[in-house]
Order: C-alpha cells, then structure tokens, then sequence
C-alpha cells in the first residue's frame, strides 16, 4: 500500500483530496490513564486540588480536536460538526477511560481529531493530578471506529 503523504519522489505533501467524495465521517479514539485507587479516588470523590478534572479534560479534548491542523502538519482543516468526550473512572484499572467521537460531512476522514482529542483529554487529566502522582501511565490510544468515505467501515477488534 501506497503512503499518500510522499509524492512520487518522496518528499511530504498534503493529500489532495478535491475530487473525494463529500460523505459524512465519524471517528472514535480511545486512551486511558492508569494511576493509583488512591489517584482515582481523588477524581471519584471531588478533592483533586485543580478542580473538575473530568470537566476540564473534556474541554480540552474538544479543543484539541478542533486545533488539529495545527498540530498535525499534514492534516486538513475540517469543518467539524460534533466532538464528544467521555471519561469514565474504572476502578478495575484503575483509572479513566477516554472515548472521543468526532463528525464531519466533507471530502476526508477525523480519525486524526478523535486521535489527539482522546490524547490531550488524557494528558489534562495527568496535569490535573500531577501533583498528587506523578507516576501515572497514559496508555492505549487507538482508533476504534471510522465510518464514511471510499474506504468504508472500521471498527477495532
């Protein structure tokens, strides 16, 4: 398979994707946030020092996924039209699981919003509880489901 970000003679381009069909596009990341039950106690109970450490990790994540091309240097801007975050404590971790769905109808997918949404949501959530563990684990970040355009359905395993 082709990389579609090296031209022919193998220097970095931006795709052109003019001629791609508009469809509507959604993407799924996840992450998790592996940290002590005393950590996640912090969270659970409301005594994390910072805050809200669910409510600003969700608020980061959304404006991560819609700073994207500005972080990714090959990436569209893309006129996004939903961005959700979840995060969900999990004692059986413990720690927070983070799902990020991301939507747009246009001509390329949002597998790289939902990407760095469930990223940055995960690494607010390490800055928010820093202090109390430093020791803390982001881990798993993948994408779990795309949908739309030529290349179809994805859905992890």
């Amino acid at each position: 398979m082709a990389l579609t970000h090296f031209d022919s003679e193998g220097r970095a381009h931006m795709v052109d994707v003019s001629d791609k069909e508009v469809t509507d596009r959604v993407a799924v990341a996840e992450a998790r946030v592996l940290m002590k039950p005393e950590t996640l106690a912090l969270v659970t109970e409301g005594r994390a020092k910072k805050g809200d450490v669910l409510g600003v990790a969700r608020l980061a994540g959304i404006m991560a996924a819609k700073r994207t091309a500005d972080l990714i240097p090959l990436c569209h801007p893309l006129p996004i039209t939903k961005v959700a975050i979840e995060l969900s404590p999990d004692p059986a971790l413990p720690g927070v699981r983070i799902e990020a769905t991301v939507k747009t109808t246009g001509q390329t997918g949002v597998e790289m919003e939902a990407l760095t949404a469930a990223s940055v949501a995960a690494l607010t959530v390490y800055d928010m509880l820093k202090a109390a563990e430093k020791s803390m684990v982001v881990d798993g970040l993948r994408v779990i489901l795309k949908d739309g355009g030529k290349s179809g359905r994805y859905e992890a395993s």
